[in-house]
């Protein structure tokens, strides 16, 4: 239990899953968008899609098959929020 826990903090260090924190979405590449999800994972409907350089205000993250997903709120829209990928976040 110890060493989960300490895993667990370690990925949230490492991910900056700091509630409110700022982020934008990079990764998703040129000529794609990253998808905004109503839940956590690829089986929940997407929402809208989100260019690079889109800025994100990130709320709680939590794994769902070994993957990590941050619920977010766009900066510039807080009513549309959901799930994204924590791979395509990167500080701002």
């Amino acid at each position: 239990m110890r060493t989960q826990f300490a895993a667990l903090l370690a990925l949230v260090i490492a991910t900056g899953c700091a509630v409110g924190s700022g982020a934008v979405v990079k990764g998703a590449g040129p000529d794609d968008l990253l998808k905004l999800r109503e839940g956590p994972g690829l089986n929940h409907r997407i929402i809208i899609g989100l260019p690079d350089g889109t800025r994100l205000t990130r709320q709680n993250c939590v794994t769902n098959s070994g993957k990590v997903w941050c619920r977010v709120l766009l900066t510039d829209k807080p009513g549309i929020s959901g799930y994204v990928s924590a791979d395509y976040l990167a500080h701002r």
